[in-house]
């Protein structure tokens, strides 16, 4: 890791003395903390999916249930990075203040199941995750591990074993309502918190960028670490614009005292 800034190093001992000082702390997880994984974000300047294809035209519910072999095709690049990718310092960092009793719930926009892989355990997926399908026809659920090989190599559609419908992933698309009980639960989660930590995440996509919001109006703490700026900065304890896969970990370690 790079030598760090007397004013950075300050930052950090100050964030790990808030969690540390918490009872009740929630992290909520956007595409950045997976970027250093491999996987790219949605919406940087240049290197976003969207900046490269029209989200509507590629991933919304409309264009799967209408031509599902379109989404699939623009999917499969994508399926193939996050299952190839592992989890990286910043998904560790947060398993560790988890499993140490600091954080005690993880609430993530990323469908990649990368916290999942790096050991955590109460981790709500609010818009999904690519990890099961379902059957559009009768409504089974499956495991993707049966399915997905042939999808990654051959660009095969996964077809339901029961009624021969296409199964669609446990991702949420656009037009698609984000999954109810697990978005009530990280409503709960973060009005009951008094402590957030924002990894990753430029909180633009409703309406889990709200949920910071809920933090503050039960007089949370917020800690924002993210390389670009978010609308909720200026009400932030502490805002930290540097890479999560190198800071989250010095601050897992500041905690732990390691």
């Amino acid at each position: 890791m790079s030598e760090l800034s007397t004013d950075l190093r300050h930052n950090i001992e100050q964030a790990a003395d808030l969690i540390c000082a918490s009872k009740h702390a929630v992290a909520l997880s956007g595409a950045g903390i997976s970027t250093p994984s491999g996987i790219p974000d949605f919406r940087s300047e240049g290197s976003g999916l969207w900046t490269r294809s029209d989200p509507m035209e590629v991933a919304s519910l409309r264009v799967f249930r209408y031509h599902p072999e379109k989404f699939f095709a623009w999917m499969r690049s994508l399926a193939l990075l996050i299952f190839q990718a592992n989890p990286n310092p910043a998904h560790l960092a947060l398993t560790r203040l988890e499993q140490a009793g600091y954080i005690k719930t993880i609430i993530t926009q990323n469908i990649d199941g990368l916290h999942h892989r790096a050991g955590s355990q109460h981790v709500l997926e609010v818009h999904g995750s690519l990890q099961t399908l379902t059957c559009i026809g009768c409504y089974r659920r499956f495991d993707s591990s049966g399915f997905i090989e042939p999808y990654l190599e051959n660009g095969e559609i996964p077809h339901c074993p029961n009624c021969n419908n296409i199964l669609k992933p446990d991702a949420v698309l656009f037009e698609e309502q984000l999954p109810y009980r697990t978005w009530q639960q990280a409503e709960q989660a973060s009005r009951s918190c008094d402590l957030m930590l924002v990894t990753g995440s430029s909180l633009e996509v409703l309406p889990v960028a709200g949920l910071p919001m809920r933090a503050l109006e039960n007089q949370a703490h917020l800690i924002i670490v993210n390389q670009t700026p978010t609308y909720i900065d200026d009400h932030a304890d502490i805002v930290l614009r540097v890479d999560v896969a190198e800071i989250i970990p010095r601050i897992a370690e500041e905690v732990l005292g390691e």
